[in-house]
């Protein structure tokens, strides 16, 4: 008597069961691994180019040092920041305005990174989180986030610093309201505001203090 899985056994459509699950696990890891495709090529970094491909050149003072970069004109800030001269503190994140982890000070002015070309830098001063270190040691807010645990994972934490550093360039003693205010833009997904208020409100003491 010949042996056969049963589940082998062709229904009217001429489709085994097993034939059908095949199919179907097939197809479905075919579009997992094209959407995996798709959201790789979409996260690459802009390939290199040189002058005759259209880059341009622009000078940007980061952290108080003038920088002369060729870019092209499809760059973000945030993208040269990283790639281009190595200042990783300044975090990639959701890359389109809406999280504020990729925040900078240019001009004083608190921006998103990700959402700002830079060629629009071109002529500007941009202060990221390495430029807010006094030598090797941590800048007042920087060590007024670590005094108060103003973190939990850390990835929001470069974004939420630079925030409050550009609120207190304009307000050296804030109320917590114009904290919150001053950080609204930026997320934190661990939810620790409480303690990221508390250490916006000890950093302007230490800054008060300095002064």
């Amino acid at each position: 008597m010949d042996s056969h899985d049963p589940h082998d056994t062709p229904h009217d459509a001429g489709v085994s069961r097993r034939g059908f699950l095949t199919s179907v696990s097939t197809g479905a890891i075919g579009v997992v691994s094209a959407a995996h495709l798709a959201a790789s090529t979409a996260n690459e970094a802009p390939p290199d180019m040189t002058a005759a491909d259209g880059q341009r050149a622009v000078t940007i003072t980061v952290n108080g040092e003038a920088r002369r970069l060729s870019v092209e004109p499809r760059w973000s800030l945030l993208f040269v920041l990283r790639e281009r001269l190595g200042l990783t503190a300044t975090k990639t994140s959701c890359e389109r305005g809406e999280c504020g982890a990729c925040t900078v000070l240019i001009d004083g002015e608190t921006r998103y990174a990700c959402m700002t070309l830079a060629v629009e830098a071109d002529g500007h001063a941009v202060t990221t989180l390495e430029g807010l270190m006094q030598g090797e040691a941590l800048g007042p807010v920087q060590r007024a986030f670590a005094e108060e645990d103003g973190l939990q994972c850390g990835f929001c934490t470069p974004g939420q610093i630079m925030a409050v550093e550009g609120l207190l360039q304009k307000t050296p003693a804030p109320t917590i309201d114009e904290v919150r205010e001053g950080v609204s833009g930026n997320l934190c997904r661990c939810g620790t505001y409480a303690h990221i208020f508390k250490a916006a409100q000890r950093a302007a003491e230490l800054k008060g203090a300095r002064s």
